[in-house]
């Protein structure tokens, strides 16, 4: 019987934020992989260890969450000012399905120092110490992201003492900046960061009910509920959640409707192949709690909780994209997100999540009767886990 080789291709494991991706060189890519469909679909499938009915990805590099389940591609930017062209894809984990509809906010924290160590950025552009500004063209949402990267001696710098609540140890600061992060264009999702056209609406869900909702389109597709119309307190860790599989049920039925009223789908159940958007997440006002590695969360410490959900389950810190949201909608007086946080105008908030705390700052303004982010700015932390090579068997794509 003839077996079939193992493919060796050129791969890094990198953490970026509080997920963990593998990360590709479009140029290392099988050449039937280096184009959308389904050969570079099969191959990150397979590269994860997807679809796994046992829902582990034993056999693959995945970690069976959602933070675990990602990948990621560079190549030299097409765009004019820009280093990279960054294009993210959501692996499921119990299906055969590649979600390519929105970006990872935490593994971009990732992109700019892949992009200065795999040659992607002009070495004249890499000071011998300092920081390395990388200009990244986010492919998937058409969006730029600037990224300051440490330099030490020539080499992007990743040990340090800035720490990241959901992160064990600490590691060198990069700060992301998300340009103009609201869909204001013409694509996909209604053209609007408020696609309905307000600020709040009321959001009808069969079976469940009627209730307040943010819906805004900034950093990526984000529904916003308060944490007691669906009988939270905003202080729930993951296993309250993701142990409940009604309460699961509950919060992929609101997605669904959320989505059908945001125009990202056009019926509900449409929503089930577009699992990496939009998000959901509850708020509420600040009240203490503990957080799951123990620490203290006290009502001081934050502006307001925010809980949210990705891939189907509670997320155990905050995904970077959905900050980007939630910055973005606390700068804006009215939504749910800001009044939870007290309301009024601001430019930044720290908000707790179940692994602690997080401060995004966002820079919004009322023009023209529309409200306008030109950015949204974080800090995250990235690094190197493992280099080399990934290896499939030769007939998985």
């Amino acid at each position: 019987m003839a077996h079939v080789a193992q493919v060796k291709i050129p791969a890094t494991y990198i953490r970026g934020g509080t997920s963990k991706g593998v990360f590709f060189r479009l140029q290392d890519l099988p050449e039937r992989c280096q184009t959308p469909g389904a050969a570079r679909d099969a191959l990150l499938l397979r590269v994860i260890g997807s679809p796994d009915p046992y829902g582990k990805q034993i056999d693959g590099m995945g970690g069976a969450t959602s933070s675990t389940s990602k990948t990621v591609i560079l190549a030299k930017s097409s765009k004019p000012d820009h280093d990279v062209d960054y294009l993210f894809g959501q692996v499921s984990i119990d299906k055969a399905f590649v979600d390519w509809s929105g970006n990872c906010g935490n593994l971009s924290a990732a992109v700019g120092s892949f992009a200065i160590s795999g040659g992607l950025v002009d070495p004249a552009r890499v000071p011998a110490n300092g920081v390395c500004t990388v200009r990244i063209w986010q492919a998937n949402i058409g969006k730029t992201i600037i990224a300051h990267v440490p330099i030490t001696n020539g080499e992007v710098q990743e040990t340090g003492d800035f720490e990241l609540d959901g992160v064990t140890f600490p590691a060198a600061e990069v700060q992301l900046e998300f340009l103009d992060p609201a869909d204001e264009g013409d694509g996909e999702g209604g053209g609007s960061m408020f696609p309905t056209g307000n600020l709040v609406d009321d959001l009808e869900v069969p079976g469940i009910g009627s209730f307040k909702a943010t819906l805004i389109n900034a950093g990526i597709p984000t529904i916003f509920v308060n944490a007691e119309a669906i009988g939270y307190t905003g202080t729930e860790l993951q296993d309250a959640i993701n142990g409940d599989p009604v309460a699961l049920a509950r919060f992929e039925t609101i997605r669904a409707y959320g989505a059908l009223r945001m125009g990202l789908i056009k019926h509900v159940d449409e929503a089930a192949k577009r699992q990496h958007t939009p998000k959901v997440a509850f708020v509420a006002k600040p009240v203490e709690y503990v957080s799951s590695s123990g620490k203290t969360v006290g009502t001081g410490d934050v502006d307001l909780l925010v809980r949210a959900l990705s891939m189907g389950k509670l997320h155990h810190a905050m995904m970077g994209t959905a900050a980007v949201a939630i910055g973005t909608a606390a700068a804006i007086p009215g939504t749910l997100v800001n009044l939870a946080a007290g309301g009024g105008e601001r430019t930044a908030v720290r908000f707790g999540h179940p692994s602690g705390t997080l401060r995004v700052g966002a820079e919004a303004k009322l023009v023209d009767g529309n409200w306008t982010v030109t950015k949204a700015i974080m800090s995250r932390s990235a690094r190197v886990l493992m280099e080399g090579w990934v290896r499939v068997p030769g007939d998985a794509f």
